[in-house]
């Protein structure tokens, strides 16, 4: 999302003179939140710093399948997507395998869910207390699904996919126990066939999911898409996004696993049904298409304490279907009586009717701000908010201000994992599923080696983190000349400078000295060069031209 008053603004601010960037960090001020955002693209997750230095990297056989989460500890866990025929069960956001590596990249676990029968998608979330969620769907047969009330004019396909949340405990290198399970198929409810199960009024049911409500849609065997699964440890609840249906749950976590499969027990008392739902009234009969708030949304999920507007709802409202088109990052407050205990009147929708906030730009029609999969939105430290803009693969942060103080672009393409030049058109397909940021207090980070390295695009220019008048980017003051050389490269620093490296423009390194002074490179090629230096624990990074 380029506007041109943004390109314009930072210009004028930093007194850039040379292109503007177009892939990696495309502007930045110092409003930004100094932390690190992680990124899961084709086979690899990156940790990456606020000019898209990387700082740590994970790799896997696996494109991405589709979340990914840095542990506290430092482990990272990843979701990866089988393509050996393992499954028949196909759709957007497949996966079917978790891996969990250490912080040095090495695998600790690997975890297949996937079969014929069942396969894990889009989403699993680390537990507080070492467990994995881990979001699947499973098959149900035409029989079955006619069985629980289905109408069979609304079949596309022979067969339609429950959702399923189940619990995993690691054990060993690649095995799990399942602690807990909960399903979607044991809350539906139907007023087609009262010689079918779940027969009943769903107008007066709302805490059930409705069979025969398809959104508009064809019917097909992913009738429900869910696309996300959090967890509120406090409130011992999990938040759900349906895509297809344009809603989101919420359920609850305490009960057992034979208690999540009735309308009793736990500690909410309503065993697996649905204790909260909101977005798209009129899937329980309570409102029509004029009611409805979300469309294909994404991560709904609890702010966490000690942010700005905790407790609350934050939603990434992609907009798939609205006209006019366009995405917005939404916070909402479910009404509620006491923590976790949702308040609702009969026979009407769910609360809030209004959203506490919106951030959306519809200054452009169509909208420049507008994915209509994937993405994200979160709340940060300092009050900003981070949006991911998935279809194209675009990272912003905005201030309280809605200012963008923050913008980058995915140089990777998630197809073959080739990485563009700087200055050249960002991959056709550099799609994200979901950007998170870590502060730089967050435990993972306590006594790791944060040193930044290479960004991911090719020919990488810093120029806009080096006018920052930020200690993290400036800390290290010296000059390289002659710029453009032939032989030699004279180095001026007011700092100690530990060692200097440069690199191709293709990002391999060809030299490391420590030599301060006079630096001989008349065997390098002509060319453009990448050089690095560092001074204690901080560095930088510029360019330079070898004729």
């Amino acid at each position: 999302m380029i506007r041109k008053l943004l390109i314009c603004f930072t210009l004028l601010v930093f007194s850039i003179t040379k292109a503007q960037n177009t892939v990696g960090t495309i502007s930045i001020t110092e409003g930004a939140f100094e932390a690190y955002t992680l990124i899961s693209i084709h086979t690899k997750a990156y940790l990456i710093n606020n000019c898209g230095e990387v700082i740590n990297e994970w790799n896997s056989t696996y494109l991405p399948g589709n979340a990914v989460y840095l542990l506290p500890n430092g482990n990272l866990l990843r979701a990866g997507r089988l393509e050996d025929g393992s499954s028949d069960i196909i759709f957007g956001g497949n996966g079917g395998i978790i891996e969990l590596f250490d912080w040095d990249g090495n695998i600790i676990w690997s975890f297949t869910y996937s079969t014929n029968n069942f396969r894990q998608h889009h989403d699993v979330f680390p537990m507080p207390n070492g467990n994995v969620l881990i979001l699947a769907a499973t098959v149900l047969s035409e029989a079955e699904a006619l069985a629980a009330g289905r109408d069979p004019n609304l079949f596309s396909q022979s067969r339609l996919y429950n959702e399923q949340i189940i619990e995993v405990e690691p054990v060993g290198a690649n095995q799990a126990n399942i602690v807990w399970e909960w399903n979607i198929k044991d809350h539906l409810i139907q007023d087609f066939d009262n010689t079918k199960a779940n027969f009943g009024d769903v107008a007066l049911t709302p805490e059930k999911l409705d069979i025969n409500f398809l959104n508009g849609g064809n019917g097909g065997s992913n009738w429900l898409h869910f696309n996300s699964i959090q967890y509120n440890e406090s409130l011992d609840q999990i938040v759900i996004s349906s895509r297809n249906l344009s809603e989101i749950y919420i359920i609850d976590h305490s009960t057992s696993t034979a208690e999540a499969a009735t309308n009793s027990g736990g500690d909410y008392g309503n065993g697996g049904d649905l204790l909260y739902r909101w977005g798209n009234p009129q899937a329980y009969r309570q409102g029509t298409e004029t009611d409805r708030t979300l469309f294909g949304q994404h991560y709904p999920h609890f702010i966490a304490n000690g942010l700005t507007d905790a407790g609350k709802l934050m939603i990434f409202n992609n907009g798939s279907g609205r006209t006019p088109e366009y995405s917005e990052a939404i916070i909402i407050t479910p009404p509620t009586s006491s923590p976790g205990v949702y308040t609702y009147t009969s026979n009407t929708a769910y609360g809030p009717q209004t959203i506490d906030y919106s951030y959306s730009d519809q200054s452009t029609s169509p909208s420049e701000f507008y994915s209509a999969i994937v993405s994200s939105a979160q709340r940060l430290a300092n009050g900003n908010t981070l949006i991911c803009e998935g279809r194209t693969g675009e990272i912003f942060e905005i201030d309280d201000n809605d200012n963008i103080v923050w913008e980058y672009v995915n140089p990777v393409n998630n197809i073959d994992g080739l990485t563009a030049l700087q200055g050249n058109a960002p991959p056709v397909v550099n799609i994200l599923f979901r950007a998170i940021k870590y502060a730089p207090d967050y435990p993972a980070f306590s006594g790791r080696d944060l040193t930044p390295g290479l960004p991911l695009e090719l020919n990488p220019d810093l120029t806009i983190c080096d006018n920052l008048s930020v200690e993290d980017f400036v800390s290290v003051q010296f000059k390289l000349f002659p710029n453009p050389t032939s032989n030699y490269i004279n180095v001026s620093a007011s700092n100690t400078i530990d060692k200097i490296e440069f690199y191709s423009i293709l990002g391999h390194k060809v030299l490391e000295t420590n030599n301060t002074n006079i630096i001989d490179i008349s065997n390098f090629d002509s060319g453009v060069y990448f050089v690095k230096i560092y001074s204690g624990n901080k560095s930088i990074s510029k360019k330079i031209i070898k004729q």
